[in-house]
């Protein structure tokens, strides 16, 4: 019986004590293991172009703010050449009409467009059609070769539709671009590229010192004259050249920057010409080919404008630019080459103050220069600039300009060194009087050669 109490007893405290660890497990918090998930972060496909122009999802907004400003330019010249040999005989026949087209760009709500020289030059009769179909004959206001920048008018009852110039300064090397004209009579034609590089010059040895905006936007015969807009629409070029083997559009085209464009339209309007401004010093941009002729001049630095001479009288002179000075910036335009100089300077005015950052003696200095008007041109291909106090001492004469170069033409009739004192029996004071002669109208040159002889020259 003893036994079994105590095997019951046993039993007993076994179930009480399973039953206790039972009802502890339960009502005990559970412990959950589970698998870190990172955080969700959105992404994005838009870029960032330091708020200047957003990548477009399209160009369809900045076409059509653009679109109606761009029309057609036709021009009608005379053309005197023989179509066949009887002429040799029987005299030269009537002079037929040449035709000619492009673009331009309506700028001002009363008429004012601007186009390229080229697609103008020898005009006698110049016709406007807009996107719309209406044709308006247009007045030529002002052409400017060294740019191929020329203004028209047209007359208009109604306010026309018109382009806001954008600043082609900030413009940024893979912007997006649209390019619109009317290549092969293709009217209102839109495409769209970047800006594939700025500050372009097409031939370093070229006089005009050519400073484009290049894209690869397709441009063609017939674009010349016609807009480039940013994606906001805002005009910051006008087309005007292409580089090809083929004669057509080979994936880069050229345009002329707004605010050169831009400038050039102000003068020619103002004052009929444009007014160049100029620091006055000549020399080369530091490129390694430069250093290694010139190693004797020990440039310290890899980029910028090497001062070769300053010339006296001008603002540079004036502020202190010295010979062998480096040229790094004018008004925070960094200077990596000539074209950088002079495409910034041709926006530029005759006193106009410009901040200058130069290197010299290990260290950079910043001088204000006010830019003077130019004091030298091109004329029938000779390169002529103003007397200066000592060519007046030397010539004994107060009025005219010197020959610095004759140019194929004359090479063989005027040197250099002469002094140009008349036209067509008209005295020259200065190169401002030869904006008053065509080239066409020209008969008689008057001059003195550096051993002072006087020779009246017939053309």
């Amino acid at each position: 019986m003893k036994t079994i109490l105590q095997l019951t007893a046993a039993v007993l405290i076994s179930t009480s004590l399973s039953l206790f660890l039972f009802l502890f497990i339960q009502t005990s918090p559970k412990e959950v293991i589970t698998e870190a998930t990172p955080p969700a972060l959105p992404t994005t496909y838009a870029y960032n172009l330091n708020g200047l122009s957003e990548a477009p999802s399209n160009f369809v907004e900045a076409a059509n703010k653009s679109i109606d400003a761009v029309v057609h330019v036709k021009n009608t010249a005379q053309s005197n050449e023989r179509f066949s040999p009887l002429e040799y005989f029987y005299g030269r026949g009537e002079s037929r009409e040449r035709v000619g087209t492009g673009s331009g760009v309506i700028v001002s709500p009363d008429g004012f467009i601007i186009t390229n020289n080229h697609v103008i030059e020898d005009a006698t009769k110049i016709e406007v059609t807009t996107n719309d179909n209406l044709r308006y004959e247009a007045e030529l206001i002002g052409t400017d070769p060294y740019t191929d920048i020329a203004v028209l008018k047209i007359k208009s009852q109604d306010k026309l539709p018109y382009l806001y110039f954008g600043n082609s300064d900030t413009t940024q090397i893979g912007e997006w671009v649209l390019a619109i004209g009317n290549p092969f009579n293709l009217n209102s034609t839109v495409t769209a590229g970047i800006i594939s590089a700025k500050a372009r010059d097409l031939n370093a040895r070229d006089d005009k010192n050519q400073s484009f905006l290049q894209t690869d936007a397709a441009v063609n015969r017939g674009n010349s004259g016609g807009a480039l807009v940013n994606t906001l629409g805002e005009l910051i070029g006008i087309n005007t050249a292409i580089t090809t083997f083929s004669g057509g559009f080979e994936g880069y085209s050229f345009a002329v920057p707004s605010n050169i464009a831009r400038k050039v339209f102000e003068d020619l309007i103002e004052y009929g010409s444009t007014q160049k401004g100029l620091l006055g010093v000549q020399g080369n941009a530091i490129s390694p080919e430069f250093k290694e002729r010139f190693d004797e001049l020990n440039i310290p630095v890899n980029e910028g404008f090497y001062v070769g001479s300053v010339i006296p009288g001008m603002g540079a002179a004036k502020a202190g630019i010295q010979e062998g000075d480096v040229i790094l910036a004018v008004d925070q335009v960094k200077i990596k080459q000539f074209s950088d100089l002079t495409g910034y300077l041709e926006s530029k005015r005759p006193d106009d103050v410009v901040n200058v950052v130069l290197f010299r003696d290990g260290k950079e200095k910043k001088l204000k220069v006010t830019l003077a008007k130019s004091t030298a041109t091109q004329f029938m291909g000779m390169n002529l600039r103003n007397l200066s106090p000592e060519d007046q001492k030397n010539f004994g004469i107060e009025n005219g300009i010197i020959v610095d170069a004759a140019g194929p033409y004359f090479q063989d009739q005027i040197e250099a060194g002469s002094l140009i004192t008349g036209i067509n029996g008209d005295r020259i004071y200065n190169i401002d009087d030869l904006q008053a002669y065509d080239i066409r109208s020209v008969e008689w040159i008057s001059y003195i050669t550096p051993d002072g002889e006087q020779i009246r020259l017939r053309l």
